[in-house]
């Protein structure tokens, strides 16, 4: 067998009780094969069904007994038709014994690979565990499964276990309190995992369907001082699944060609500008880097010079207390400390800091350079993982923290600053305190889309609608899986319960459809930004450029733009026919400078206006601004205001004001 494949056998529970989860049994066995097909092509899969009406296995004819045991595929090959085998299982009318299918896959492995293959050897049973198993001839169950577990560490061989229970009507309790005991027994016996999954969603991730296995991207010293190191190998703990490489292939090799790899190779050839026929070969190109308006040439060697070569290590920098470490700093994957395998004063040393760094509440600072060569240095934060299983150490995750050219800094005013009219009032905090509280994703300590057992839903649809179109070449794509929606949707179940909770926090909420803007329009602010008297759209013009969190620069500039565009409208105004726009504006503009705690600016404009315009033709506009209730910003709805809001209630009849 080839090196780091794997030989898994599916132990897969038909009974009558399994019948409602039975069509997710097919999609996460399905996919798992779909999986080896693309990573692990040489694997081996084999297929267990018990509660069958049937009996069809080896030991049955050996020696009597594992009835309503089916071996529907032997251990071989990963190919199309194992798909095929676990798309359309049948369904049994019989209770089935998980303890004897588990013996029944054991003796399948142990005849295939005998005494090789250790360590890649795995079992996956799937079952509800809701009925007893048979009692043995000898001894008591507990330590049948002592037997089992014992030849199961002989041969290497891992157990998987998903015990599913949706709903458990008429379920006898006892006999499942005796079952999980039994299979929890597997766990601290063998090489064994267990699993409960209480909804479809959850079992499409519970099945592990790509052995990964872990490769260090460290091993060496953690140097806590030039005396003082200890031993440590650093995995990485989270990483993006990305999907899988998608090659360019050629049907133009000819069919009778046994060896043909049908792959496009792809050469690039670089011709001089002076010279379309001229080759450049590699050794007269250069690299060049812009700098201004000149491209700076800067040769291989000179970059090999330039580049920064730290030396490898990972070293202590200091601690500091967690709290200093904001949650938003966390860059990229997350990486483990684990002490040094069986080095003994390793697991103590990790040990002691990990729980000192625990009790007193503080994160380490460390600099890392994992590789030799490596040509960048990396500053993180170290935090301790204390464990709560026995026979595993304690350990450390590591988060990579950002430089200065990695924070993006967006400005946002304070909630605190808002007017008190813009303050939800206690009916509309507890309309919005029982929205949140319907949307509660672990109602009774059962956290629904755990990371652990969520699937990401576009691998999923894309690895179905990799195996299907190998069979229908001309198929389309098919509709997103109920399960994988469920994942990428609310639950509409939830919302139909509690929809007296949503009916009232609309109630207690002014609901306004929000149109769609002009894409031209945001295209014209993020590319060339124009003046508002040149768009006219001017209040979405300045409500764009306000959110703009790019730059500081965009909220003085709207402020401005819109003080222009407002100027304008009331100059080019004939007989009060921009007045109702200039109105708006000013809406926005006034609403925008209490957002953005810019009141200052709005008084000052306003005050503007009225000094230039009050002995004029548009000093009706001003009355028609008081009707309006449009004046200044007073204190209270800014603190950065020196208007009180007696003065803006007189205004613009008093204007002795200044800034």
């Amino acid at each position: 067998m080839a090196r780091n494949k794997e030989a898994v056998v599916l132990l897969l529970d038909v009974g009558p009780s399994m019948h409602s989860v039975l069509s997710e049994v097919e999609s996460v066995c399905s996919m798992l094969v779909q999986k080896k097909l693309i990573f692990g092509k040489s694997d081996e899969v084999g297929v267990v069904l018990l509660g069958t009406d049937d009996t069809c296995n080896e030991l049955q004819k050996e020696v009597g007994g594992y009835e309503h045991i089916v071996v529907l595929r032997n251990i071989s090959v990963v190919d199309g038709n194992a798909v095929d085998f676990l798309q359309n299982l049948p369904r049994g009318n019989f209770r089935g014994d998980f303890i004897d299918a588990i013996v029944v896959g054991i003796d399948l492995l142990i005849k295939k690979f005998g005494p090789t293959n250790k360590g890649k050897q795995r079992i996956c049973l799937m079952t509800d565990a809701r009925y007893p198993i048979k009692a043995p001839y000898e001894g008591t169950k507990e330590d049948q499964v002592n037997t089992i577990s014992q030849m199961m560490q002989t041969h290497g061989i891992r157990l998987d276990c998903i015990v599913i229970r949706e709903k458990l009507p008429e379920a006898d309790l006892r006999v499942m309190e005796e079952n999980d005991n039994l299979l929890d027994q597997f766990s601290r016996k063998a090489i064994a995992k267990i699993v409960h999954v209480d909804s479809s969603t959850s079992l499409l991730g519970a099945l592990k369907t790509r052995n990964i296995s872990p490769v260090t991207v460290f091993r060496g010293d953690l140097e806590l001082s030039s005396t003082m190191k200890i031993k440590v190998w650093v995995y990485k703990k989270t990483s993006e699944e990305k999907f899988p490489t998608l090659k360019k292939y050629s049907d133009k090799a000819p069919s009778s060609d046994k060896f043909a790899t049908y792959e496009v190779k792809v050469d690039y050839e670089y011709k001089s500008m002076e010279d379309p026929d001229k080759v450049v070969p590699p050794e007269q190109r250069i690299r060049g880097y812009r700098y201004g308006p000149q491209v700076v040439p800067i040769s291989s060697a000179e970059w090999e010079a330039v580049k920064f070569k730290p030396e490898k290590g990972v070293k202590l920098l200091g601690f500091t207390d967690a709290s200093n470490i904001l949650r938003h700093y966390y860059m990229k994957d997350v990486y483990i400390f684990v002490p040094e395998p069986g080095n003994k004063k390793a697991i103590v040393a990790v040990s002691a800091i990990a729980r000192a760094m625990k009790d007193m509440n503080k994160s380490a600072i460390l600099r890392c350079v994992w590789r030799q060569g490596q040509g960048n240095v990396v500053i993180g934060v170290l935090r301790p993982n204390i464990s709560s299983v026995d026979n595993i150490p304690d350990s450390f995750y590591f988060n990579v923290l950002p430089f200065v050219e990695d924070v993006r800094e967006f400005q946002f005013p304070s909630f605190s600053s808002f007017p008190s009219s813009w303050q939800p009032n206690e009916q509309q905090q507890e309309a919005a305190d029982n929205l949140v509280k319907m949307l509660d994703l672990a109602p009774s300590s059962k956290e629904v889309l755990q990371p652990d057992y969520t699937p990401n839903p576009v691998l999923e649809r894309f690895y179905h609608f990799l195996e299907l179109k190998s069979k229908q070449p001309d198929a389309d794509v098919p509709p997103l899986d109920g399960s994988l929606k469920r994942i990428t949707e609310p639950n509409p179940a939830v919302f139909s319960h509690h929809k007296s909770v949503i009916d009232n926090f609309c109630k207690n909420f002014e609901l306004k459809e929000n149109p769609k803007k002009k894409k031209s329009s945001k295209r014209a602010w993020r590319g060339k930004p124009s003046t508002f008297s040149e768009k006219e759209e001017g209040v979405d013009d300045f409500e764009a450029m306000m959110a703009r969190r790019d730059s500081s620069k965009w909220v003085s500039k709207a402020i401005k733009d819109m003080q222009n565009h407002v100027s304008d409208l009331l100059e080019n105004s004939y007989d009060g026919d921009a007045y109702s726009k200039a109105i708006e504006c000013l809406v926005a503009l006034r609403k925008g400078c209490i957002l953005e705690q810019e009141p200052k600016e709005f008084n000052r404009y306003l005050l503007g206006l009225y000094e230039k315009w009050k002995d004029t033709d548009l000093a009706n506009f001003f009355e028609l601004l008081s009707s309006k209730s449009l004046t200044l910003i007073s204190q209270k709805e800014a603190s950065d205001s020196n208007v009180t809001e007696e003065e803006a209630k007189n205004f613009p009849v008093k204007t002795e004001l200044k800034f």
